[in-house]
């Protein structure tokens, strides 16, 4: 039998075993007789003849209870292994060690051809290494044991194959560096016919990671990665396998540098995206189960391996939708749109709500620009609030919520609250609506007017100067404006802000929410007061009145 590359028959086995052999010359098995027993020094003197005592450690003949087995006057077999200052050493174990390796040459000498054994390095010598299995003693040469020189190996437990078994000597030789080349060979073997084209074998789930599981085929580990499992895409494998679960797997590749064997599961069974490719087209609409529901949509399952992605904002029409599990239950059978179909990078997009009657559309039906309808405050935003109306949004801008300047939507509303607002606007192309709160609440310029009226004198401080003319405040926040025309015989460029000024109500349009001042007709009423206070007075001249006046 060919051993490996190294010829084993070359090795000088009289060389490597030496000490072996030295000791085999001094040793033999001799039945004794135990004379007396020194427990104190947790030993015996057994009688080996020619008046000779020899001393044995009490452990070697106790049982797995501690007990000792033997007694003075039993006898008992121990093999001479020496002699220390003409004292015999002998031991009991080494007797029943060398009965074990006996079985087992007995039992495996006409067939040790991959015969491999499991065990410990118990010893180091010259030649080699003495490894022990189930108390059988096994010798490595030292070229056979694949170790580098400096590896510390004593006490390490290795697998090696059988490569000779001498009865005369009762000893057995093992190399650890012909099993790896057998098992190299093996493999290269197994993989071999897993590449072949269209092979299909079962194995054995060994171990499951985060990114994919380890199957056993043959002797063999390979990896299905997760994205190997199903054609759905990336799974968790540990949510469909357990380790010993058998698999049916197909090889897929293998990397001789690494020496990686990658499996696939999905390459077992045909492709179902070139049925999907056939069969679906976009637009179609298609009976799917919801198989998982994620906070930014839901997986849908159209069987065969095949998933389809239902986005949040496919789900309904409304805009506020935050969880899908609010419209969406696993296992709920749903009819979808099919909108997308990408078969390279296997994605298939679904929509639920194209195939829902569009709330715009409804809402068109029912209502018109001018309405005063009621809603819910669906969002508040920095920019102002929007209001559900039968399931459609309408912006309700800042500006638009009172007549109160500066006031935000989240100042006066609060999410889920009901508002009534009047329809400002609809834009069909965008399918946008405005709203308008304010228009609903009587405004300050309405307050003013039922407590002025035009040629009323009214005074105010200016908040704005502009090139047509200054914006005044007056009572309770409202805003009056003066034109340039209406200024005289005040000198724009005198004029400063702040400042205090006087003048007549000129025009109040409540529909349009202005309000117009003249500082010219104020001067014009009270010229005109002038007059009809001289020719009213008898009692005055002229020049007494101007004088007066002008005091």
């Amino acid at each position: 039998m060919a051993l490996d590359n190294e010829s084993f028959e070359e090795e000088n086995f009289a060389e490597m075993l030496a000490e072996s052999e030295k000791q085999q010359e001094a040793s033999c098995i001799v039945e004794g007789e135990i004379v007396e027993i020194q427990a104190d020094d947790n030993r015996a003197l057994v009688g080996v003849g020619n008046k000779l005592e020899g001393i044995i450690n009490l452990d070697e003949i106790r049982d797995e209870n501690g007990e000792l087995k033997f007694d003075i006057g039993d006898k008992i077999k121990v093999m001479i292994t020496g002699y220390y200052n003409e004292r015999p050493k002998i031991s009991y174990k080494k007797v029943l060690e060398q009965e074990k390796t006996i079985e087992f040459i007995d039992a495996h000498k006409e067939d040790f051809e991959n015969l491999v054994i499991e065990g410990v390095i118990v010893k180091k010598n010259r030649g080699g290494y003495v490894v022990e299995a189930d108390t059988v003693s096994f010798f490595m040469p030292r070229s056979l044991a694949a170790f580098k020189e400096s590896d510390d190996v004593v006490g390490r437990k290795i697998k090696a194959q059988v490569i000779k078994i001498d009865s005369q000597e009762n000893s057995i030789v093992v190399s650890r560096r012909k099993l790896f080349n057998e098992e190299r060979k093996k493999k290269k073997e197994i993989i071999d016919q897993l590449m072949a084209e269209d092979v299909v074998v079962e194995g054995v789930v060994k171990k499951i990671t985060s990114y994919g599981m380890f199957v056993g085929v043959g002797g063999v580990d390979g990896l299905v990665h997760y994205n190997e499992i199903s054609y759905k895409g990336p799974v968790n494998p540990s949510k469909l396998y357990n380790e010993g679960d058998v698999v049916t797997v197909k090889a897929i590749s293998y990397d001789k540098d690494k020496r990686h064997l990658s499996l696939s599961i999905k390459a077992v069974h045909p492709d179902p995206w070139a049925e999907v490719e056939s069969e679906l087209d976009e637009g179609d609409t298609i009976t799917v189960t919801v198989s998982n529901i994620e906070n930014y949509g839901a997986f849908v399952d159209l069987g065969n391996d095949i998933e389809g992605f239902l986005h949040i904002s496919e789900i309904t029409w409304s805009k506020n939708v935050k969880d899908p599990g609010d419209y969406l239950e696993v296992g709920q059978e749903i009819d979808v749109e099919v909108i997308e179909i990408n078969p390279k990078t296997h994605k298939l997009r679904v929509s639920l709500k194209r195939l829902l009657p569009k709330p715009f559309d409804e809402f068109l039906k029912k209502y018109n620009e001018g309405d005063i309808v009621t809603g819910t405050v669906a969002l508040l935003t920095d920019f102002g609030a929007f209001v559900c109306i039968d399931s459609v949004d309408g912006l309700l801008h800042n500006q638009d919520i009172s007549w109160e300047k500066n006031t935000k939507a989240r100042d006066v509303l609060k999410s889920g609250e009901e508002v009534e607002v009047k329809i400002a606007k609809i834009n069909k192309q965008e399918q946008k609506i405005s709203l308008n709160r304010k228009t609903l609440l009587e405004s300050p310029v309405d307050q003013f007017a039922k407590t002025h009226k035009v040629n009323s004198v009214v005074k105010g401080a200016i908040r704005d100067i502009k090139d047509f003319g200054v914006f005044v405040s007056l009572e309770n926040g409202v805003d009056a404006l003066i034109r340039n025309e209406d200024l005289t015989p005040l000198n724009k460029e005198e004029l400063e802000l702040a400042q205090e000024i006087e003048a007549a109500v000129a025009n109040i349009d409540t529909h349009r929410d202005r309000i117009r001042l003249s500082v010219k007709k104020l001067d014009y009423i009270n010229n005109q007061a002038m007059i009809e206070e001289i020719n009213d007075s008898e009692s005055h001249s002229l020049g007494d009145l101007i004088k007066d006046k002008f005091k």
